[in-house]
């Protein structure tokens, strides 16, 4: 095996093991699939880190241990956030490093004080992120909540981390 070979090698098997799979666009940017986060099925990937920044998919409230929705709405609204805050972590950024969220709900009246208390709840205190949330006609699954999300997390602070 050739030098270089064998440098794309370790490459890709680090990758994979901080929870970036082997596939890079040209310019680097590389999807996650951290260990714990649901499993994307089709033609998307849960997260992409592209430099500094960490950008989410739309998270929904699926238990990733049972790949289905979670019954109680204010409990699938807290998923949905769990689910986000596991890829974050597993790129090394917390909550409080979110710079953006987009929150989809399909009923702005019924769901808007559930994100507003689970979001208080998780994060704890101030600072929280920019926001948007609309009400939209309908959401995959028909369910009640998406959230799309992007986080600051220098490169080279998760490099020392791991």
């Amino acid at each position: 095996m050739s030098r270089l070979a064998c440098y794309g090698l370790v490459a890709t098997i680090a990758a994979m093991s901080t929870g970036i799979a082997a596939a890079q666009s040209p310019n680097g940017v590389g999807t996650l699939a951290p260990p714990g986060a649901i499993k994307a099925e089709g033609t998307w990937s849960v997260g992409a880190r592209a430099g500094d920044f960490v950008f989410v998919a739309g998270m929904q409230g699926v238990d990733p241990a049972t790949n289905k929705q979670v019954a109680d709405p204010e409990a699938r609204v807290r998923q949905a956030f769990l689910n986000i805050r596991t890829i974050a972590q597993s790129e090394g950024a917390s909550l409080q490093d979110c710079v953006r969220l987009t929150v989809y709900v399909s009923d702005l009246k019924q769901v808007a004080p559930l994100v507003d208390k689970v979001q208080a709840e998780l994060w704890g205190k101030p600072p929280y992120p920019p926001r948007t949330m609309v009400e939209v006609r309908r959401l995959f699954d028909d369910d009640l909540i998406e959230i799309d999300s992007v986080f600051y997390a220098p490169q080279n602070k998760v490099n020392r981390a791991r």
